[in-house]
């Protein structure tokens, strides 16, 4: 990396971005020795302008910002990394320090999907196929799930791309519907596989 330090002397503005989301998460500044640590440790450190130190982001807090990439601008003189959010980005407990949601565009027609599903239950329409479903009851709720998973595998062995992600989505939208039916959040199951990846 060419990273021109002196230009401002010795600290470099870094914008921090989910790798995964694309969401910016938070603006910090680095010298020589914080990006040294950064990439020598794998988590995000900055040069702390009220602490006069190197502080590593989620020292305290635990929430830290494991490193993913770094990248340099065209001058020399900020850089962007990119990197993955081990919890809430900012002091105030937001997402990050602009105080967004920090989820990709792809996930949040899920979020926009599983309100509509909630709304359908809550108020119940003879014209929604969705209302219909909660109407059959949770068994034959589960039941359709079950269909819909058996017609995935079948079609996962054959090489019809669109009949496959025609037939996931299908697993996808029943599986949202069970999961509200039953009273669950999709956030819960998240939070599941998190733990999971924890332990391995």
């Amino acid at each position: 990396m060419n990273i021109d330090f002196k230009k401002m002397d010795g600290l470099i503005p870094v914008v921090v971005q989910d790798s995964f989301t694309g969401k910016v998460l938070m603006l910090g500044y680095m010298n020589e020795a914080a990006l040294a640590q950064t990439e020598a440790s794998g988590r995000v450190t900055f040069f702390s302008r009220s602490k006069n130190r190197l502080w590593t982001k989620g020292e305290t807090s635990g929430n830290f910002l494991e490193l993913v990439s770094i990248q340099e601008d065209c001058d020399g003189d900020a850089i962007l990394i990119k990197a993955k959010p081990l919890g809430p980005v900012c002091h105030t407990g937001a997402d990050t320090c602009f105080d967004e949601i920090n989820q990709s565009s792809q996930t949040a027609f899920i979020d926009q999907l599983r309100g509509i599903i909630k709304e359908r239950k809550e108020n119940p329409s003879s014209a929604s196929y969705t209302s219909s479903l909660f109407a059959k009851g949770i068994n034959k709720l589960a039941q359709k799930v079950g269909e819909e998973a058996v017609e995935l595998v079948i079609e996962a062995k054959d090489d019809n791309k669109e009949l496959f992600l025609g037939e996931a989505a299908d697993l996808l939208f029943h599986y949202l519907v069970l999961l509200e039916a039953k009273g669950y959040e999709l956030d819960e199951v998240v939070e599941v596989l998190k733990q999971r990846h924890k332990a391995e």
